[in-house]
């Protein structure tokens, strides 16, 4: 007897088609736990090893994505997948070169939540290593400063780049 698509199944349709309603009744279904909730996102992976962040980077399924990042269990932000050995991260840079805006975005959310810029796939390449020409200056940007900011000890934290773009405040 069919018994339907698995929640596995279910939560990488919900991100290759951005559908949220899907996504909720897959987390609905596991009763809200965070264990299960994250086990799930980090477990379930397509034949090619890409688990449903891969997929929303590939698509991307912003709305998916920032509902699996909101999410309050241990969520692994740079799986890598076994055909590239690619980061949701390097992804979104291929995503990028497509949709630069929307990359740049997704991009920029992945590195606030602890994305790596410095992991290299198969090929030996960063995300960045990724990018050839100058159409994306400012995924470029936001990649070189959140290598700098990793190499340093930690991503800046956001007040800190406030502080660093409009200078030092008035005592």
């Amino acid at each position: 007897m069919d018994q339907g698509a698995s929640l596995a199944e279910q939560l990488l349709e919900a991100s290759r088609r951005n559908n949220t309603d899907l996504l909720q009744s897959v987390i609905d279904s596991l009763g809200n736990d965070e264990t299960k909730i994250a086990e799930l996102i980090n477990d379930s992976k397509d034949p090619m090893d890409n688990t449903a962040l891969h997929i929303c980077c590939q698509y991307g399924s912003w709305e998916i994505l920032d509902k699996i990042l909101d999410q309050n269990g241990e969520i692994e932000i740079d799986p890598r997948n076994s055909v590239d050995g690619d980061t949701p991260l390097h992804v979104t840079v291929r995503y990028a070169l497509g949709e630069p805006e929307h990359g740049t975005f997704i991009a920029q959310n992945l590195l606030e939540v602890g994305a790596d810029p410095r992991i290299k796939n198969k090929a030996g390449q960063k995300p960045l290593d990724l990018i050839h020409g100058d159409e994306l200056d400012d995924l470029i940007d936001l990649l070189q400063g959140a290598e700098i900011a990793a190499d340093n000890g930690g991503v800046l934290e956001q007040q800190e780049v406030e502080e660093i773009d409009d200078g030092p405040e008035d005592p």
